[in-house]
């Protein structure tokens, strides 16, 4: 029994439950030979050839039947929003990446276009992302150090870094670790791995990227102070890091650091002005493209770099790269980051395109956004971009200003062409501070994340564990590692299961346990409620409609989390129901739902189903949706709708 406790288990298959099993037929009894099986499987029809062709492409499902009408206009409109966006994103992020700046804007082109023939969701915004560069940096800086470029000067008589070398030698690195991460999140998609994001639960995800945007703004202070520490490198660096630049605050250069608190007060004052002017006018307006173009004049104008020594951008070649494919001689010193980067990328996109799906009904492939995402790493790695996966930002913005499919994606990507073939030289005198400032300030939100610390101690104290212990190790040590620490379920999920069948002698008993093990007193919930109905009652009609309104906010927002989501009633010992026991489970299911909690049934046998079918369990409200072939199919339905209204929750 030790032994199969331990086992671990994956369904390669859809989850089924009664209802999908009546659709799928009467189950067969008679007996496949070996040679039939092994025939039937290397069988491959025309039509499970196409099927498998659009799964495997999607875009050649849905291009062909694009209505230009409804949404050309609004693609265009979305993609040239986006395009604005990934411009100075991509550069600042290339810093955290620890690459010079043009590589952001590969790969803000090449794996975009990728995604848009192979991925899935409609509206996420491929490219770039803070936390992803950040761990590219990291490995960059890691394996291709500044003490490993240092040449001697003879007119100085002192060490200088041989940046061009190092730069190349970074690039080099980060090309490697990007392609190995595809080809991890392609193997994983290929293996059916998508159900894997079920596993991190909202308080994890939350404390890792908090954690994470500490690094983050940690690593940018270089270049809001134009001060150069030593990188450190393993646990405890954040805090190495910062005593250095305390340390080196008396040597700031002045002209970096004016110019980095004008250009974030201009920020925050510019996209307070984009929150209170957002039912106004359509898109938002572009305050990054804006302060890069204004930093990019001044810096030309008044010589920020020779008379101040402000440190700016530098050449930035024009046209694109050739492909050129990674040095396989770094992969055995990568492969960890790689799997990292591939799991942290793709939990935030899939979480992303999971909200936008449900929000207008479609359905996003999980293992196909794997395969799509390892794509767009492999090829991007093979024209030397850096991993990517999806931003928050940029995403609403696509939203809100009227994308609708994956073109946006793909006009956005054309948007970063003709800025890489023709304009990018231009911004060769933008000051890095502007840079670090647009990540600095793009981190704000992320910020806000502290809040959950004292709502989850009102409401979850375990959650709120998970969320300070995944925080504060993700602090402490590496962000790859501080996600390792902390791989969780996602909570909330009962199982009950009694060994005895359920009929008249024994039903109230199976009742009362199921109420005692559950954690709470589900009569004292429904008394209360029934309380608070006859309050409604007596008050007039606009009244008890304002009330409603708001209990139906707070129990959807503020929802009380030490009820569990859901409840499996695994019904395997089971092997009749008489009335009585068919009446038990109607109650439990309607008692249980009145307070928001789903319950399910599992592992019934025919018999079983029979008896709930002839005693009328089944109504319009009540399908055979409810009941689940085994508890690992019903936990795994409750896991991904979990999920997602978590993932709904937080961002409300």
């Amino acid at each position: 029994m030790a032994e199969r406790r331990r086992m671990s288990y994956s369904v390669h298959r859809e989850v089924l439950d009664e209802e999908a099993m009546d659709e799928m037929g009467q189950k067969s009894v008679s007996k496949t030979s070996l040679r039939e099986k092994v025939k039937k499987s290397v069988r491959c029809s025309g039509h499970q050839m196409k099927s498998c062709l659009l799964g495997t492409v999607p875009i050649l499902s849905w291009l062909p039947r694009y209505p230009i009408r409804e949404n050309a206009l609004g693609d265009l409109i979305s993609g040239i929003s986006v395009g604005i966006m990934q411009l100075p994103q991509g550069m600042a992020y290339a810093l955290l990446a620890s690459v010079p700046p043009v590589f952001g804007l590969y790969s803000s082109f090449y794996p975009v276009l990728i995604y848009f023939i192979f991925g899935t969701s409609k509206h996420i915004s491929v490219g770039t992302y803070a936390v992803m560069s950040v761990m590219i940096g990291g490995v960059t800086e890691r394996l291709a150090p500044d003490s490993k470029f240092m040449t001697w000067d003879n007119v100085t008589n002192t060490s200088i870094i041989d940046t061009v070398a190092r730069d190349d030698e970074r690039v080099r690195v980060a090309a490697a670790v990007t392609f190995v991460s595809g080809l991890f999140q392609i193997l994983l998609g290929l293996v059916q791995f998508g159900f894997v994001v079920t596993y991190l639960s909202e308080p994890l995800v939350r404390g890792y990227t908090t954690g994470a945007a500490i690094h983050v703004i940690v690593s940018q202070l270089k270049y809001t102070f134009g001060v150069n520490p030593v990188r450190h490198n393993g646990p405890l660096s954040l805090i190495y890091t910062v005593l250095e630049i305390c340390y080196l605050l008396p040597q700031s250069n002045i002209g970096t650091l004016v110019t980095s608190v004008i250009t974030i007060l201009g920020l925050i004052a510019a996209k307070e002005l984009n929150a209170f002017l957002g039912k106004k006018i359509p898109v938002p307006i572009p305050v990054e493209l804006i302060a890069i173009v204004i930093a990019t004049v001044i810096s030309w104008q008044f010589y920020l770099q020779q008379e101040y020594g402000v440190d700016v951008v530098g050449v930035i070649p024009s046209g694109l790269q050739p492909p050129v494919f990674p040095d396989t001689s770094v992969f055995g010193q990568v492969i960890g980051d790689g799997f990292a980067l591939s799991v942290v990328g793709y939990g935030i996109a899939i979480s992303l395109g999971r909200i936008f799906a449900l929000k207008y009904g479609y359905k996003v492939d999980s293992n196909q956004e794997l395969v799509a995402l390892g794509l767009s790493n492999s090829i991007g790695g093979i024209f030397q971009c850096f991993t990517v996966s999806c931003s928050m930002s940029r995403t609403m913005v696509q939203e809100s200003a009227g994308g609708k499919t994956q073109v946006a994606g793909a006009l956005s990507a054309v948007v970063i062409l003709f800025i890489t073939l023709w304009i990018g030289s231009l911004f060769e005198d933008l000051p890095k501070a502007v840079l670090a400032a647009i990540i600095h300030v793009n981190l704000h939100s992320m910020m806000k994340q502290f809040l959950d610390i004292p709502a989850l101690w009102k409401t979850n104290r375990v959650d709120m564990l998970v969320w300070v212990a995944t925080f504060i190790l993700t602090l402490l040590l590496n962000p790859d590692i501080g996600l390792a620490a902390h791989f969780a379920l996602v909570p909330g999920i009962l199982i009950f299961r009694s060994s005895a069948t359920l009929y008249f002698a024994n039903a109230e008993m199976y009742q009362e346990t199921l109420n005692s093990k559950s954690g709470f007193d589900i009569t004292k919930l429904l008394s209360a409620k029934k309380k608070l109905e006859a309050k409604k009652q007596r008050h007039e009609k606009k009244e008890a409609k304002r009330m409603t309104d708001l209990e139906d906010f707070i129990s959807h927002s503020n929802r009380d989390p030490s009820l569990p989501r859901a409840i499996v009633l695994d019904l395997g010992p089971v092997n009749f129901l008489d009335t009585v026991g068919v009446k038990t489970l109607r109650s439990i299911r309607r008692d249980y739902g009145e307070i928001g909690v789903e319950v399910f049934l599992a592992g019934c046998q025919s018999g079983v189903v029979d008896n709930l079918q002839t005693a009328g369990f089944f109504n319009d409200k009540v399908t055979k949706s409810c009941l689940f072939t085994t508890v690992h199919d019903a936990v795994l339905y409750c896991q991904s709708a979990i999920a997602q209204s978590q993932s709904m929750e937080y961002k409300v």
